[in-house]
């Protein structure tokens, strides 16, 4: 298993580079050629919306992600320092199912429609989304 690790300020320009980043290195970890686009999208839906929240709380501090393969899949992890106000929701049924309440912003929304797998975990301080696909290559990231 290896990681790769960015952090970048809280500028809608790192969006585009972040995007970039993650496809590159899911590409190279074996993820489908088809599921390129998702990678894409999905991560830069995570890094605008943890570029919004910077913004507003905290335009100072940076925004972290995470990029690793394990076990067969590739996994990103999007971390933002901002206050989270999934926090304030409470579940509630909508069309006979339960809405989560991590997924009531429309971004997250999106996210978990484009990743295989996703996580979220909110806090006062900071939400990381968690998001995953399968890939080709076991155990490291090519070099």
């Amino acid at each position: 298993m290896a990681t790769v690790e960015l952090t970048f300020s809280a500028l809608p320009a790192h969006v585009r580079t972040a995007r970039l980043v993650a496809t590159a290195i899911a590409r190279r970890t074996g993820v489908e050629e088809s599921l390129l686009d998702e990678v894409r999208l999905a991560v830069g839906e995570a890094c605008s919306r943890a570029v919004e929240a910077h913004r507003a709380h905290c335009p100072g501090e940076p925004i972290r992600i995470e990029l690793r393969d394990d076990s067969g899949r590739f996994e990103v992890t999007v971390s933002d320092q901002a206050p989270s106000d999934e926090l304030q929701h409470e579940q509630t049924y909508e069309l006979g199912m339960l809405a989560d309440p991590f997924m009531s912003s429309f971004g997250i929304a999106v996210i978990a429609g484009l990743a295989d797998d996703v996580e979220v975990f909110p806090s006062p301080k900071g939400m990381r989304i968690r998001m995953s696909w399968p890939a080709a290559h076991n155990g490291h990231l090519p070099v």
